[in-house]
């Protein structure tokens, strides 16, 4: 999918299906045919610009949209994604609208910059229609997505949702567990609670709604059932290791092998 065609499926309703996608070793995105976007993780995984970029253009050669997560809520970090290649930008851990506002004005009007722009995105007025439209052809692959993963963000959620220029909301559920001192609960009815009214107040304001899931597939579609359209499962490097284990395991159940215990095979003579 192109970044526009992820914009619009998102306020439509739509269901996308992607996963985060950060080891350089298996760049291989031809490989991944269930794909419509990759979800760049530069927030809590060490990956140069290069490497973000390098991965930004696998992707898009292969009609994969590519979203790319930056540190914090900073419009010059989503003016670097955006430069790397990115069409979606998330934006982590948000809980005032005025961060989301800054962000919306570089990926719904980059390169208006400085002043004018902010006098823009106060008061909507200050620019002229044909420039407007330029910005909006320019950026018509762009789209931003916002991380609601505590508390005070659930208590503003109506304000962020608000901001006009956001597409979708994605839950963090390991920061959200901890924000309501619920470590890793996530079958916890609170929990749950709280996540499903985030995905259905985001849906009822047209916007995108989804949480980052690995752990439990029924789980997962129960909140795709509930309305979830933005469906980010589980990591490369997660199903890696899931699927290397089962491997391993079968194996050595076939074999009555012990983990950890080295085997000699029998020679033949």
């Amino acid at each position: 999918m192109t970044g526009e065609q992820m914009r619009a499926a998102l306020h439509e309703g739509r269901r996308v299906y992607g996963s985060c996608l950060t080891n350089p070793s298996l760049w291989a995105a031809d490989r991944y045919t269930q794909l419509d976007f990759a979800f760049i993780d530069n927030e809590h995984v060490p990956l140069s610009r290069e490497s973000t970029m390098a991965l930004c253009q696998a992707f898009k050669a292969r009609c994969v949209s590519p979203i790319v997560r930056i540190p914090f809520p900073d419009p010059a970090l989503a003016g670097m994604a955006l430069d790397a290649g990115a069409e979606g930008t998330i934006c982590p851990y948000v809980e005032d609208p005025a961060e989301v506002r800054a962000v919306v004005g570089v990926v719904r009007y980059r390169p208006l910059k400085g002043r004018k722009l902010a006098n823009f995105l106060r008061a909507r007025t200050g620019v002229a229609d044909r420039t407007l439209q330029y910005l909006e052809e320019r950026n018509r692959n762009n789209f931003l997505v916002i991380n609601v993963e505590s508390t005070p963000a659930i208590d503003r959620l109506d304000e962020l949702l608000a901001v006009e220029g956001l597409d979708a909301v994605l839950i963090g559920p390991h920061d959200l567990s901890i924000s309501l001192d619920l470590p890793e609960q996530y079958a916890d009815p609170t929990f749950i609670a709280a996540a499903e009214q985030i995905i259905s107040r985001a849906r009822a304001a047209g916007l995108g709604a989804g949480l980052h899931y690995w752990e439990n597939l029924d789980r997962e579609l129960h909140y795709i059932r509930g309305g979830a359209n933005l469906i980010v499962h589980s990591t490369d490097i997660t199903e890696s290791i899931r699927v290397l284990n089962a491997d391993l395991s079968r194996l050595r159940a076939e074999m009555k092998d012990v983990p950890g215990q080295a085997i000699v095979p029998d020679r033949v003579v």
